[in-house]
């Protein structure tokens, strides 16, 4: 019998690929992670859920205590980076280095399985002409989360299944109700699970980061407000900034050093090109020339034409890993240092990477 781990959160998606999986045969074992104390889908009351799905489907239950490394790949990843003037992008980090990576290293180490199996909306084909494993978006394009999924390496693509790739949201809650789990009318979470322990993204940061007043200027340097901390704004923010004037302003750099938030008419938040680092090429294998790609640099962004110029490594930021540059067909709006840029062929995710602060 096939035997395969679901992770499960707690929540609709995660239960509905464990019944659907175990319907089919599967030797199921679910999975929970223990990222933290506290409400959060992942967390806690998830925890709770998870259990009692494992006991509606009868099948057994585990729970790893990852906190620590959840402090420090995702807590103090985020705390590093907003006080750097960055916009930090947690999940797809969450999913590659606590997520995936531990649970098919726990299955095959403690459980002698090799196989995990999410509820996220993506899909996973094996291309044998190329030996490689493809990513691509789902079918349904308004829950794909490919998009977070960039980082995964062919190993982790490899031992991975995804049991809802091929359906749209309702069909999902249709199978949980036929099936009659009880997550089958659990609210679908809209945060972060960060934001969710703590009320919000602003009350997250400020345990860790201590608010300092400073100012708010245009791009000549002339103040026309106050702000109550850096890490409060993001590149392309337009609400909330406090400020009056006869045009839109929205956020276009954040300087942590000298304490200020700069911001701009709608024109100058756009670019034309930036830098990625720390690039993982998914789909097929990191080219030595230019290809040209639809990129999308925000989850929920259009994915735009852009030119994708291999950089390599720079031996003197080796850190920063394989490093390409982006020349977009048309202007950009909000290309946020701290977010993945990702690019796709049609349906295929070919690799990403993290927008540079350069």
């Amino acid at each position: 019998m096939n035997k395969i781990i679901v992770g499960l959160s707690g929540g609709v998606d995660s239960s509905t690929a464990a019944a659907i999986l175990h319907h089919q045969g599967y030797q199921v074992e679910g999975l929970t992670l223990w990222l933290m104390k506290g409400k959060g889908q992942c967390c806690s009351d998830g925890m709770v859920d998870a259990a009692h799905i494992c006991e509606q489907l009868g099948i057994p239950h585990h729970i790893v205590d990852t906190r620590e490394l959840f402090q420090t790949n995702i807590v103090d990843y985020l705390v590093a980076g907003y006080s750097a003037g960055i916009t930090p992008l947690p999940c797809s980090q969450c999913n590659k280095t606590v997520k995936f990576g531990p649970m098919l290293a726990y299955g095959r180490e403690k459980l002698g399985i090799d196989k995990i199996a999410t509820g996220h909306y993506a899909k996973i084909d094996y291309d044998s002409a190329s030996d490689r494993y493809l990513l691509k978006r789902a079918v349904d394009r308004n829950k794909d989360q490919s998009y977070f999924l960039y980082d995964l390496t062919q190993d982790l693509l490899a031992g991975s299944v995804f049991p809802l790739g091929e359906m749209v949201k309702s069909e999902t809650r249709r199978i949980a109700t036929e099936y009659g789990l009880k997550t089958s009318d659990k609210p679908e979470s809209q945060d972060l699970c960060l934001v969710e322990a703590s009320g919000s993204m602003r009350e997250f940061l400020d345990k860790y980061i201590t608010p300092h007043q400073g100012d708010i200027v245009d791009q000549e340097g002339k103040v026309l407000g106050k702000h109550d901390g850096v890490h409060h704004y993001t590149i392309g923010q337009r609400k909330g900034l406090g400020v009056s004037a006869p045009h839109p302003l929205y956020v276009i750099d954040l300087d942590p050093v000298m304490n200020r938030v700069v911001v701009g008419d709608r024109h100058s938040a756009a670019k034309m090109e930036c830098t990625v680092k720390l690039v993982n090429w998914v789909s097929i294998a990191a080219p030595s020339t230019t290809i040209r790609a639809k990129v999308q640099v925000r989850y929920r962004s259009l994915p735009v034409v852009a030119d994708i110029i291999p950089l390599g490594i720079n031996e003197e930021k080796s850190e920063e890993g394989f490093r390409v540059k982006l020349m977009f067909e048309e202007a950009v709006f909000g290309i946020t240092p701290g977010q993945a840029a990702v690019w796709y062929e049609g349906d295929i995710l070919l690799g990403g990477g993290i927008i540079n602060n350069e």
